[in-house]
């Protein structure tokens, strides 16, 4: 069993910052990649990042690409995700959550087994 605790979503100005973060507890965190997905309104749930067990590698949505950085600290049991350069359409509620597998190929939510309660992001323009 593992579970997940987000935090540092919030309200920030388009072209702005948030550092993301994901607490888990239990032993199986370090053997798992992490992921992050997003929600908006009216929307699926849709692929952000995901990082492998080891983090020796990642992999982001399109939308990610160049803007956002996924890392994860298997001592501590975290993991997070730097946004950068934010966009209004980046408004979501964002999720992290544990794989069922060790690698970065990840991004289709069924692929996921445990789930944070997510935080907020809003990203005015």
């Amino acid at each position: 069993q593992v579970e997940l605790v987000e935090s540092g979503g919030g309200l920030v100005q388009a072209g702005g910052s948030l550092r993301l973060s994901c607490a888990a507890s239990g032993r199986a965190f370090v053997s798992y990649a992490m992921g992050w997905f997003r929600q908006a309104p009216g929307k699926e749930r849709e692929f952000v990042a995901v990082i492998s067990w080891s983090a020796s590698s990642t992999n982001y949505a399109n939308s990610a690409k160049g803007r956002f950085t996924i890392s994860r600290d298997n001592a501590k049991n975290t993991v997070t995700l730097r946004m950068d350069s934010l966009k209004p359409e980046d408004t979501a509620v964002y999720y992290c959550a544990t794989a069922r597998g060790a690698s970065s190929t990840y991004t289709h939510p069924h692929d996921y087994k445990y789930w944070g309660q997510g935080t907020q992001v809003i990203v005015s323009s």
